[in-house]
């Protein structure tokens, strides 16, 4: 993984802080142009804004398809702490964006579903990189879990 890689994973990392604040699930996104700009960024927020649909990535894609001006984000990549679930892999999926970088393994999400090989998968020219700052992603989500009981 490049360096500009690891940089827009913690920016997603340190996003995630962010909905650790709200009370919400710690996950936090980043959207990165072709020249790896960032273009968009989101945390979760279901709760605080009282919208099931407020998921990270979903935020990400709402703000990086205002700067565009466009609907289809071609040519960007997504970076987020956690595997994304089915809604916001349909809406990565309408945006076009064909490259998925994601920190820890979701238990509901079915991407990684063979854990044979782990760390890359391509699905119908999709491209997704699991395990990225595993580690941190996962003690982030644990903590958070562990105050909740």
């Amino acid at each position: 993984m490049k360096n500009i890689d690891n940089d827009l994973m913690d920016y997603a990392i340190n996003l995630a802080f962010k909905s650790l604040e709200l009370n919400e699930v710690p996950v936090g996104c980043v959207i990165a142009d072709e020249d790896g700009s960032v273009i968009g960024y989101g945390y979760n927020s279901s709760i605080k804004n009282s919208d099931p649909t407020s998921h990270a990535e979903i935020m990400a894609i709402r703000m990086a398809c205002k700067k565009k001006k466009n609907q289809r984000l071609i040519g960007c990549s997504l970076y987020v702490t956690l595997e994304p679930c089915k809604m916001c892999e349909a809406a990565i999926h309408f945006t076009g964006i064909k490259k998925v970088y994601f920190g820890a393994y979701s238990q509901s999400a079915k991407i990684f579903e063979n854990k044979k090989n782990k760390y890359h998968k391509e699905l119908n020219g999709y491209s997704f990189h699991g395990g990225i700052n595993e580690k941190e992603c996962n003690k982030l989500l644990k903590n958070f879990f562990k105050k909740l009981r």
